[in-house]
């Protein structure tokens, strides 16, 4: 596919059909996630991949907090989530994405990046999560060019203790995200693009300055 026309084509998909994702692209997926830049090349992230039924129904008892689902992101939005999450759950494949800020610094502690601490306040902004977020981006893309639907979301705070427990995830990582990937089933892509408008480009882009938009 023509890389206009991946781009053009990525939406968050909600609902998937029960057709399984070829294993040649997932591992493509992943092939194309860690060629992602990383600050000082530190790589420091790590995917877990869930595929098989009994590892997705304890992710997803995991990550269902037990008062009920909640928003993608992780926040309560006062609104019955439990549509969302059952279009969540038909996805056969979920990949979740860490990071691991210990990874980072250390790296900028070697002697070529010339920091001899492991001070986390001189990050501007935490650059494990930035990478982890380019990554997952080249895992959406890529699953428009296998032909598949893919939504990326939050893990809930107050569950990111129990999904590290339950998939086994080493203390060092946090959870960037994760990643619903499937053939997307009809009426899947449903979500706030279908009640806001995408803003105009002359809105969003400021040359030389930011400059201030009247009304």
């Amino acid at each position: 596919m023509e890389f206009q026309e991946v781009v053009r084509r990525r939406r968050m998909h909600r609902r998937f059909t029960g057709e399984p994702v070829a294993a040649e692209a997932v591992d493509r997926m992943l092939r194309n996630a860690v060629r992602a830049p990383s600050a000082g090349f530190s790589q420091g992230w790590a995917f877990v991949v869930v595929q098989e039924p009994a590892d997705r129904d304890r992710f997803w008892s995991a990550a269902t907090p037990s008062g009920g689902p909640t928003a993608s992101g992780g926040t309560r939005s006062g609104r019955d989530m439990s549509e969302w999450l059952a279009g969540m759950r038909t996805a056969p494949v979920v990949v979740l994405v860490l990071t691991s800020k210990d990874a980072y610094l250390r790296r900028y502690a070697e002697k070529d990046k010339g920091w001899e601490d492991l001070d986390e306040s001189r990050w501007p902004v935490p650059f494990w999560h930035v990478d982890a977020g380019m990554a997952s981006l080249l895992i959406l893309q890529t699953a428009v060019d296998e032909g598949l639907g893919a939504c990326f979301f939050g893990v809930p705070p107050g569950e990111v203790p129990a999904v590290h427990a339950a998939l086994e995830i080493p203390g060092e990582y946090e959870i960037t995200g994760a990643i619903a990937v499937g053939h997307p089933a009809e009426g899947g892509a449903a979500g706030s693009p279908t009640r806001r408008r995408r803003k105009p480009l002359e809105d969003l882009v400021h040359r030389g300055r930011f400059t201030h938009q009247s009304g």
